[in-house]
């Protein structure tokens, strides 16, 4: 049984290796165009920074070098239920020097568009155990982002060598360039 958690709430992940599902729903109708929303990873040290560029992980560069964390590739509409967008990640794999793994999804294009997450309804990220496919955990945003055009869904990180989930919610109305910056 999922344990559904709540903004701020941080829970441990007993498996080595899971898949992060990200999903949504969006109202075409309010924009006039569709919306393609991205799921991007950032791998950070110590110092809350990338580890390098081949650490950021999206629909152009899908894999970690290490192999790590594999991007499922990008789902252009969200249409249907279920998961949008996925990330495989293998903590046997990843980088003695990686302490952080943050998912953000943005809106491609959004200022052309006109388009925010205020638009967005029904998102969710949900962390599986591949092991047994046993979801662990679920956070569903609730929160109406009326402004923002990317949100940090959530953040995986080891503390004091055990790999934890915490549920963000964060937005910010840069889009992805305001992570990046973040980040780099």
């Amino acid at each position: 049984m999922a344990i559904n958690l709540q903004k701020g709430q941080r829970e441990n992940i007993n498996a080595p290796k899971f898949t992060i599902g990200l999903g949504w729903d969006t109202n075409n109708s309010s924009t006039g165009s569709g919306f393609d929303l991205d799921a991007s990873v950032f791998i950070l040290g110590d110092n809350g920074k990338i580890l390098s560029d081949s650490h950021f992980i999206f629909y152009n560069n899908l894999k970690s070098p290490d192999e790590s964390v594999i991007h499922t590739g990008d789902n252009l509409t969200g249409d249907g239920d279920g998961d949008d967008e996925q990330v495989k990640i293998d903590l046997t794999k990843i980088d003695a020097a990686a302490k952080e793994i943050c998912v953000v999804v943005t809106i491609h294009d959004a200022h052309n568009r006109k388009q925010n997450f205020g638009q967005v309804r029904n998102s969710f990220i949900r962390i599986v155990d591949d092991s047994n496919t046993t979801e662990l955990v679920k956070y569903e945003l609730e929160e109406d982002f009326s402004i923002e055009t990317a949100v940090e869904f959530g953040r995986i990180y080891n503390k004091d060598g055990q790999w934890k989930f915490e549920a963000k919610g964060a937005g910010m109305k840069g889009g992805l360039e305001d992570y990046l910056n973040k980040y780099n």
